[in-house]
This record gives C-alpha cells, structure tokens and sequence, in this order.
C-alpha cells in the first residue's frame, strides 16, 4: 500500500510539472523564438545558395551574354590600333571611349589621349593626360606624351617639368615603348631651345652613353648646335662628322626614296654648317673639302637652289 501510494505521488507531480510547463507563457514565447530563428536561419542559407547559383549561371536569371559584354580594356584599346592603321581617328576614339567606358585606366587614358594629340585636339588630349597621371602619378608615357603635347602648344617650361618628372618614372617604373636615351635627348632637346647650352650638352651626352635604343643623328647635331653656341667648334665639327656617319648608316637601311632623301638633306646641311665652323678656325682646305662633299649631295637630289649656293661658296674660297 505504501509502495503504491508513492508511486502515484511521483507519476502526479510529472503530470504536475508537465502541465505547468504547458501553461507558462514565458516558456510558449521562448520556444516560439527559438523556433523562428532556427527557421530564418535556414532559409537565408537556401537564398545565399541560390544567389550563388545564379551568379554562376547567368542564363538562370535571363542574362544575355554578348560579345560586346565579354570585351575587355585591352580588346577596346587593339580595336583602336587597328582603326589608327586604317586612318580612321574618328572609329579609333569611339573605340577608346568604350574603353574608358568599360575600365577607366591610366594605360586607357593615355591611348585616347595619343589619337586626340594625332587629331589636333589638344584640351581634350590634356584631359586625358592629366586623369591618366592622376590615376597612376608613375605613369611615364603619360608625363612623355604630355611633354610632347606642351612641346607643340610652345609651353616649354611645363614640357620641362614633365620630361623631369617622364625620367623618375621611368627609372623608377620603366615600360617597354620608351628609353631613358630617348627622354634624356627629348630634355636635351628642350634646353637647346630654352638656351640653356650646358644642360642641352650634358642632356645629349647622356643620351649617347646609354646603350638600349638607337642613335639619332639628330642628337649629335643638335649636341654640335650647342657647342656651336658656348664657342665650341672643335666639339661641334666633331658631333656634325658623327652625325653625317650615322646618317649613312640609316640611309644603307633606309626602305623608301623620301626617307632617303630626307636623311640625304640633313647631311648636306650637316657639312655646310662643318665648313662654317672650319673657317672659323682657319681651315680652309678643310671647309672646302667640306663643301664640296655638301654639293655633291646637292646634285644627287637635284637641288637647283643648293647647288647654286654651294658653287658659289666654292667659288668665293677658291678665289
């Protein structure tokens, strides 16, 4: 009797704490949260899948994939060379912007802004140049084609700034389409104009030294202008000979008759400005020697004007 009594006492007061579980309103609402949770939780894991799906297979959200869509920068930028050989500026810019359009690099600037220099539009070039230099402040062709932009706007102080500025990047940064001799003879080039001689010499002299590239003929002319200009003239003979020497050279290699016969005129130019100079000095056996081998260059390129300058120079030391 006792053993059953006990027993109910524990089966009531499970009933007891059961029913009280049942009927606690705090308890219904916690589970009930406990419940949404679990839920919510699942159903952005099923969107996140989803969305993932669906970015992985854009077909799945109606995306029409097109060739124009797959472009990239650079697809953009080699539609414009091609447009550049086939003379068309105007499909080349249209090309560019779509470009830009699609990612707006540095390298991207710099393009458009090459073919808006080719067609005389220079504020727009400018532009270009200076987002260019603005997205990438080491960006070397960009601080170059903007030297070469002042250089015709005539603005020669900011073209020297720029060229300073072309030298550090590249030297810090080099891309493959420039050397440092061709930067070193565009500054030498720019202090030639701005009359600074010395800075003019040393510039060209750099620029000779360095090996990667070729060597203009033009450097040593030019270099010959400045020593020309601080009384140089032994220097100067010596930078004309270099330069008739290289010009010769290219005229071996040389695949057109205008080419040809544009080199040819530099170096007729370079002997009568040798021949000055060696009458400066006294030499007139050799100014002579000089101008004669400028008119024999006059009468291959059958240039009247010329031919009849020089006889008479020819004439007037001969007498």
């Amino acid at each position: 009797m006792k053993k059953t009594n006990i027993t109910r006492t524990v089966k009531t007061r499970q009933v007891e704490a059961g029913c009280a579980c049942c009927t606690n309103p705090m308890w219904s609402w916690t589970i009930y949260v406990y419940w949404f949770i679990i839920l919510f939780f699942i159903a952005a894991t099923f969107y996140i899948i989803g969305r993932g799906h669906e970015f992985l297979n854009p077909t799945s959200r109606n995306v029409v994939i097109t060739e124009e869509s797959l472009k990239r920068p650079q697809d953009y930028i080699d539609a414009a060379k091609e447009q550049i050989k086939n003379g068309d500026l105007e499909a080349a810019i249209i090309e560019l912007n779509a470009a830009v359009d699609s990612n707006a690099n540095s390298g991207v600037y710099v393009a458009r802004g090459e073919v808006h220099m080719q067609m005389g539009d220079y504020q727009k070039a400018l532009d270009d140049f200076n987002s260019a230099i603005e997205i990438d402040s080491m960006n070397a062709n960009a601080f170059y084609d903007r030297t070469l932009l002042n250089t015709r706007l005539e603005n020669y102080e900011a073209a020297m700034t720029d060229i300073n500025n072309a030298l550090a990047a590249q030297s810090m940064k080099p891309v493959e389409n420039l050397t440092l001799r061709d930067l070193y003879a565009k500054r030498g080039q720019l202090n030639l104009w701005l009359k600074n001689w010395q800075g003019a010499i040393a510039d060209y002299t750099n620029s000779l030294a360095r090996a990667e590239g070729s060597v203009s003929s033009n450097v040593y002319a030019e270099r010959a202008e400045a020593y020309t200009a601080v009384g140089k003239y032994e220097d100067a003979i010596n930078d004309y000979t270099s330069a008739v020497r290289v010009i010769s050279e290219q005229i071996q290699a040389a695949t057109t008759q205008d080419e040809r016969e544009s080199q040819s005129s530099n170096a007729m130019s370079y002997f009568e400005k040798s021949a000055a100079l060696n009458l400066q000095l006294g030499r007139n056996d050799v100014a002579k020697n000089d101008l004669e081998s400028a008119f024999a260059i006059a009468v291959s390129l059958n240039d009247t004007e010329s031919i009849d300058r020089i006889q008479n120079l020819i004439n007037g030391l001969n007498n």
